[in-house]
């Protein structure tokens, strides 16, 4: 597992494709670091990048009170198909069918429906183009279903309407930044599909 930092509280990591974020990688990160690994979000298991987790029930505490206040900042990129506008400001409505383990975006307010909010910024427009996005809420799929609802379904997400060949979402977590006990603290890293020319 790639470590881009650790201290006493907390560590942040890379995670690959196809590990669970809630049991896999806190493994994976015991067995790295020893003590413990408290989880504080989620990552699909087809998706990679950057997270963070917490070492004791404090910092877990503490943390997870930032995410609740809106002060951890998360940022994705993602592959799309088509172009999108070059820049959006969306919210809507989903609904998560746990049955089927897919997300819905629905009109009306009703029992198990989610308010969801992204923004994003066209990087590189084209038949495939490149995004960055900023999450506000922390939905299940949100990003996959805000764009595929519009259009513009992300690159290898066949759950989703992409049709190509690609085996996983074109979608990473690519930048965390929060406040820690008065200092600002910002992780990052690219997948290589999206720095390649």
């Amino acid at each position: 597992m790639e470590i881009l930092f650790e201290n006493r509280d907390f560590v942040a990591c890379v995670k690959p494709v196809g590990l669970d974020s809630e049991s896999q990688v806190p493994g994976a990160l015991r067995e790295q670091l020893g003590g413990e690994i408290f989880p504080l979000h989620r990552l699909d298991k087809n998706v990679g990048g950057v997270m963070v987790y917490a070492r004791n029930k404090n910092a877990a505490a503490e943390l997870s009170a930032a995410i609740a206040k809106g002060e951890m900042v998360k940022e994705y990129v993602a592959l799309v198909h088509g172009t999108p506008p070059a820049e959006g400001d969306w919210e809507d409505l989903l609904f998560k069918d746990s049955r089927k383990n897919k997300v819905f975006v629905v009109k009306r307010q009703r029992a198990g429906v989610k308010a969801a909010r992204l923004t994003y910024q066209l990087i590189k427009a084209g038949e495939q183009s490149l995004v960055h996005i900023r999450l506000y809420t922390g939905r299940s799929h949100q990003i996959r279903v805000q764009f595929s609802s519009r259009g513009f379904p992300l690159v290898g997400d066949h759950k989703y309407g992409s049709r190509d060949e690609r085996k996983e979402p074109m979608l990473f977590s690519r930048r965390i930044s929060f406040p820690y006990k008065g200092q600002a603290y910002v992780f990052e890293k690219e997948p290589e599909w999206s720095v390649e020319e």
